[in-house]
Parts: structure tokens; sequence; C-alpha cells
């Protein structure tokens, strides 16, 4: 972990609000910046990255001492519970152990030199979290959210989640903000509009970005192949971009130190 310059939680209050697919596309779009990325995926119950990178279910991280080596797709650095488990095993744990699984994920990963570390959480404010603010220093980290009314609620608690551990905000990314009829254009605002908007001003964060409920990006996601590497030149994949740039100037001239470092301890006789 000393060679990793800065890692990014990217977080939601609640499922099924396009975390995971967010976390992939930023870190790919970093990596397409020139950045030395990696992706870590720490949604212990429910690992989705191995599919949406492509990797085989029968790929297993090689070990390198009491060490793991992280497996590596489309230029990145991965490591998930996925790769360590058979397809369609459920993690049947407790909270302490799933916090331990991420810290020996994090831990002893061999990631080598990383410019940046992309840390798709698992959805809510729980164990997972509370272990990550312990175990390391976090740069800085994105909330996802749709524009529902329920979305942004559990959105505004994994806000103040990360302000409580003193983890600034580098912005909201808005999914599914609206539906383009491929047919005949017609747009509609399907799970509400303008939610992004009201939570990036309620609490002073950028908006990163908002983007459309698109088919492509699910079927690239599935397919193994993400938005920013299947479709570069595309509008979307220029969305994504965009967010990962404002993320770097947001994280230019920090402290790229991520091992949590223990107060010094001074004894004297008074």
């Amino acid at each position: 972990m000393q060679d990793i310059k800065h890692i990014i939680a990217v977080a939601s209050g609640k499922g099924g609000v396009g975390k995971s697919t967010t976390a992939v596309n930023l870190a790919l779009a970093l990596a397409a910046r020139g950045a030395k990325t990696g992706l870590l995926d720490a949604d212990i119950y429910g690992p989705s990255q191995q599919t949406m990178l492509g990797v085989d279910s029968q790929v297993r991280p090689a070990r390198a001492g009491e060490y793991m080596l992280p497996v590596e797709a489309h230029g990145l650095k991965t490591m998930s519970m996925g790769y360590l488990i058979t397809e369609g095993t459920p993690m049947v744990w407790r909270g302490p152990m799933a916090g331990g699984a991420l810290a020996q994920m994090l831990e002893q990963t061999l990631w080598g030199n990383l410019d940046y570390l992309i840390i798709d959480m698992p959805p809510g404010t729980g164990d997972i979290q509370l272990t990550l603010s312990q175990k390391a220093r976090v740069s800085g980290a994105v909330i996802v959210t749709t524009p529902q009314d329920i979305a942004l609620q559990d959105a505004k608690k994994g806000i103040e989640m990360f302000r409580k551990v003193n983890v600034p905000i580098l912005g909201v990314v808005e999914n599914m903000a609206v539906h383009v009829c491929s047919n005949c254009g017609h747009r509609e605002h399907v799970f509400g509009e303008l939610g992004g908007e009201r939570i990036s001003s309620d609490y002073g964060v950028p908006l990163l970005a908002s983007l459309p409920l698109a088919l492509s990006i699910r079927e690239q996601t599935d397919s193994g192949r993400p938005t920013v590497v299947a479709e570069p030149d595309s509008p979307l994949a220029a969305m994504y971009l965009e967010a990962a740039d404002a993320m770097q100037a947001a994280l230019a001239g920090k402290s790229s130190a991520v091992v949590q470092q223990f107060p010094e301890i001074k004894v004297s006789d008074d």
C-alpha cells in the first residue's frame, strides 16, 4: 500500500444505482488518461467487477509468498472476492468476517506503483466502510445516486458518513438521469429530474456527471467491455473521462500517503 498515491472510494447509499458500473468506468477513464490505476471490488457479498471486466470465472490470483498478485484486465490491476470463490457461492458471513476479507485484499495484494486505487464499495454505511477508513487514508469519495427521492435520501447518508470519518467528497455521479427513446428520440425522466443537481447544491460538492439510462452501458458491462473501452470516442465515454479529469484536478496537490499513520506517543514524568 505504500506505493499507492491515492485511494478513491466509489460508494452509494443503496444498491441498484449503478455504483459498480460507475467505478469500473471511472477506473478505466483514469487509465485512459495515462494514470497507473487499480480497482478493488470491496463488495464482499455481491462482487461484480470480475464479470464487468470480462475475466474468466476460473481465473485465480497468482501468489508471491504470503501476498497475492492482482489480476490485470483492460490495463487495470484488479482484485475481487469474485476471484477467490467459485461462481454462485454466497458469502454467508457476519460483518467482522467481511471486514477482515477487505483488509486482506487491500493489504495482502502486491499492487505495485499506482497513481489511483478505485475501491468499489458495497452499498450502505456499515462495517466495510468503517474498516476502510481505519485501514487506509482515503483521498476522496465519489457518491453515486439516481434522481429518485429514495435514492437521494440514502446518498445523503453516504455523504454524511464519509464526512464523519474525514473523507472529502470529490463529487456526485447521477445515473439514469434521463431515458432517450431509441426510436423517436423522446426524452423522459423516468426516475425524477435534477436530483443530482439538488444534492450537489445542498452539500456544496461537484456534480461530476449526469448519465442517461442507456441500454449500451448495461450491455457493455455485461459483456465484459465497459463503455470507456468499448466505445472510447462516444459521448457516454466522454462523460466518464470528464468526471475522471475533475477527480484528478480535485486531488492535485493533496497528500499521497494512504497508509494510516498512528500518532507519536511520548512518555514523560509529568
